[in-house]
């Protein structure tokens, strides 16, 4: 079974081929970009199951697969899923985060788990060993957060992360980046030791854009994995076509 994972964030368009659910291509773009890579994959493969994530403008994607012709579905609070969904309010969970949370519940069965997703926004996801989702929290990105302090204040420079700075900042660059790097890690960190002490038995997973930035700067005995989202596509497809 050939399958094909879709995630449009909101500055990311990852597409990812699964065989038998092993990822066998994956590639990522600006959503602003062509989507001479997608048009690519819909020429080089056959897909029995198709299934788009977006959290950001999903139009032109759509529109490529109307015209192509594809039986294909768009993840929401309605698609089947291999988790009890605890959260209050299903309309309103972003579907990326429901992908997270099943591709921790394939690769973690029985196990308490948090979910950090470090892209445009950092969001916090928790199943427990029962494979029930729990919910979880929102935060603004490392991009978000320098370009928040460029925004909202008439002198901050606009700036990037681009290694990991002092503590002391000596300028007020050193000071910028120094706040927001270690401000966000700060963050990530307290929040998994409130989660440990919650729950002794847990496995950390971090994904997204900046993981392998903030990565440095976390303590060890988190997972980093890029594919998670995408293999939480695959694994709702599977779940089902096998239901």
């Amino acid at each position: 079974m050939t399958n094909l994972a879709i995630d449009i964030g909101n500055t990311q368009l990852k597409i990812g081929v699964f065989q038998d659910e092993k990822l066998i291509f994956k590639k990522d773009q600006k959503t602003s970009s062509s989507l001479s890579v997608l048009k690519e994959v819909l020429r080089d493969y056959t897909f029995q199951n198709i299934l788009v994530a977006a959290t950001g403008n999903s139009e032109k994607v759509v529109t490529l697969l109307h015209k192509k012709g594809l039986s294909f579905k768009i993840l929401d609070h309605t698609t089947g899923i291999p988790f009890k969904n605890g959260y209050k309010t299903p309309k309103t969970l972003g579907v990326d985060r429901i992908a997270l949370v099943a591709a921790a519940v394939k690769q973690f069965p029985g196990n308490n788990a948090l979910i950090i997703d470090a892209g445009t926004c950092v969001t916090y996801d928790f199943k427990n060993n029962e494979e029930q989702y729990l919910g979880g929290s929102i935060s603004p990105g490392l991009a978000m957060r320098f370009k928040a302090l460029h925004h909202f204040t008439a002198k901050l420079p606009s700036l990037e992360a681009t290694g990991i700075p002092n503590y002391t900042g000596k300028n007020t660059e050193e000071a910028i980046k120094s706040g927001v790097i270690h401000g966000i890690s700060t963050e990530i960190n307290g929040i998994i030791n409130w989660y440990r002490e919650s729950y002794p038995e847990l496995t950390v997973i971090l994904t997204g854009g900046d993981a392998q930035f903030l990565s440095k700067t976390l303590k060890n005995g988190i997972f980093a994995h890029s594919n998670f989202l995408l293999e939480g596509l695959d694994y709702i497809m599977v779940f089902n076509t096998t239901q």
